[in-house]
C-alpha cells in the first residue's frame, strides 16, 4: 500500500488558521502535517522582488509559499509536492488568499515539463528533517511522509541548482544535525554559501539552520550570529517567549534577512 496521501482532504478534516497576523488563512489537516514557524521563518528571509519568481520544493499544504507571496506582492509561486492530497491543498491555499501560483503533483526525481523548462530567481525548500532509516513513524502516513524521506539532501539541493537561473539564490531549513550533509551537497553546486543558525535559546545550541547559496557566483563562506527564537533560558508555562524580532516575522509579513556580509578588510601583506 502507497504512503502517499492520494484521496483529498474531506472538509470536516480540515481545519483554516491564521498566519502572519491573520494575513495568511491556511486550510490544514487536523491529523497530519501543520505547519509550524519552519515554512514561516524561511518564507520570510527570502530576499524576492516583485515580478520575481519563486520554486518550493516539498511544498507541503503551501505554507512557506503563501506567506512569501503575501509578504512580497507581484512574486510569481511554483510548488513542486509529490503527496497528491497536499499539492491540492497547497494550490487551494494560494488561490484562496489571492496569490498567484502554480503547485504541481510530482516527484523530485521526475519533475513535469512546466518546471523543468523554467529557471526561477529564488528555490526554496524544508526538506524532511529525517532520513528513512531514522525517522521514527509519526501516527498517520502523511505526516511521516513529510517527516522523513528517501531522497538524500544532495538530490534536493541538485535539483535546485539546476532550476535556478545564473545569480539565482537556493536557500533551505534544516535540522543543524544534517548540516555537514547540507553543506556538502550547497558546496558541489553553488557559491557565496550563507549559513545562519537558529538556536532555540541564547544557551541552547542549533536545532535548526538556514543555509543559502547562490548559483555561478563566487564569495567566501560566511557564518552569520545565531537567531534567538525565545528570550530567558527556559520555557515558561503559558508564556509568550519569542524575541521581538521572530514575533513580528511570525504575526505580520515582516521579512527577516539575512545579516549583511560584511566587507572584506584588505589586511598588508606581511614582510
Amino acid at each position: 500500500m502507497s504512503s502517499l496521501r492520494a484521496e483529498p482532504f474531506a472538509a470536516e478534516d480540515l481545519t483554516r488558521n491564521d498566519f502572519l497576523g491573520g494575513a495568511v488563512r491556511l486550510w490544514q489537516p487536523k491529523d497530519g502535517y501543520r505547519a509550524g514557524v519552519d515554512p514561516v521563518l524561511l518564507a520570510a528571509s527570502i530576499p524576492a522582488q516583485p515580478g520575481q519568481t519563486v520554486l518550493e520544493l516539498g511544498c507541503g499544504g503551501g505554507a512557506a509559499l503563501a506567506c512569501l507571496a503575501t509578504r512580497v506582492r507581484g512574486v510569481t509561486c511554483a510548488g513542486v509536492e509529490k503527496q497528491p492530497a497536499y499539492a491540492d491543498l497547497a494550490q487551494r491555499n494560494l488561490d484562496d488568499n489571492g496569490l498567484t501560483g502554480v503547485v504541481h503533483c510530482a516527484d523530485l526525481a521526475a519533475l513535469p515539463e512546466a518546471v523543468k523548462s523554467q529557471r526561477f530567481d529564488h528555490v526554496i525548500a524544508n526538506p524532511p528533517y529525517f532520513e528513512d532509516f531514522r525517522a521514527v513513524a509519526p501516527r498517520s502516513q502523511d505526516r511521516a511522509v513529510s517527516r522523513s524521506g528517501a531522497l538524500p539532501l544532495e538530490t534536493w539541493v541538485s535539483v535546485a541548482s539546476r532550476r535556478l537561473k545564473p545569480g539565482g539564490v537556493a536557500t533551505f531549513i534544516q535540522r543543524a544535525d544534517r548540516l555537514p550533509e547540507l553543506m556538502s551537497a550547497f558546496f558541489a553546486c553553488l557559491g557565496a554559501l550563507e549559513l545562519w543558525p537558529i538556536h532555540p535559546r541564547s544557551a541552547r545550541p542549533a536545532r535548526l539552520v538556514l543555509l543559502r547559496g547562490r548559483k555561478e557566483r563566487r564569495a567566501a563562506f560566511i557564518a552569520h550570529p545565531p537567531l534567538v527564537l525565545h528570550c530567558g533560558e527556559t520555557h515558561e508555562k503559558d508564556g509568550d517567549s519569542y524575541t521581538e524580532t521572530v514575533s513580528k516575522v511570525l504575526r505580520t509579513p515582516k521579512p527577516l534577512p539575512f545579516p549583511e556580509r560584511m566587507p572584506q578588510v584588505n589586511r598588508p601583506a606581511r614582510r
